[in-house]
């Protein structure tokens, strides 16, 4: 992000809630430049429509922002560390089998958010379905139709890869809802916690 705009969202998290004029004066900018940066903050959803501040003196009304919920993902976050120790915390106090059990559920709770077909739907349109899901959760996917006939998914990004080198049984979680997705079992053909350049399921 621009670094003006970047830092705008900075003193509006601390603050809260700011004017033009109070964001200009930290930021040694005229208000007019902090509209223009203002107004594509708010084209981007990150803030949020701005409110009037009511005056005690005559003077022209002053317009306050705050950020959006959205503008918190540009913040950062400590969601890596946390989910290794929370698996790391139940895989020591725990049975494996109650592990992988509470995954395979976390897959199932995953994949009954995605927009899947109805039953009657082409493979085709599974595999699309499946994809939009994975993308929206961030793991970069696709799939080919390849000419020996299978048909190859592939994602090339885990969202959680640095947790998964000291807990696999993400791998396992993932290929769960693979299958959830798809409605069939699918055969892991490479993986990217293993050095793979994607993660490889063929259908």
């Amino acid at each position: 992000m621009q670094v003006t705009r970047q830092r705008i969202l900075e003193l509006l998290r601390d603050a809260r809630i700011l004017t033009v004029e109070e964001l200009a004066e930290h930021l040694d900018l005229t208000p007019v430049t902090v509209r223009h940066h203002l107004d594509i903050l708010k084209g981007e959803g990150l803030v949020e429509v701005p409110e009037v501040r009511r005056r005690d003196a005559p003077g022209r009304p002053q317009y306050t922002f705050q950020l959006t919920t959205a503008a918190l993902a540009y913040f950062p976050k400590n969601y890596q560390s946390f989910t290794h120790l929370m698996l790391t915390e139940i895989s020591e106090t725990m049975p494996p089998d109650a592990v992988g059990h509470i995954l395979d559920n976390v897959a199932s709770r995953m994949a009954t958010e995605a927009a899947l077909p109805g039953p009657e739907a082409s493979r085709e349109d599974r595999l699309q379905a499946a994809v939009e899901y994975l993308n929206s959760c961030g793991y970069v996917a696709d799939w080919t139709h390849e000419p020996n006939g299978v048909y190859v998914l592939r994602t090339h990004n885990c969202p959680y890869h640095e947790v998964s080198r000291a807990h696999p049984e993400l791998c396992s979680m993932d290929l769960k809802l693979v299958k959830q997705l798809l409605g069939t079992e699918p055969q892991r053909r490479e993986r990217l916690s293993s050095g793979g350049a994607c993660c490889c399921y063929v259908i």
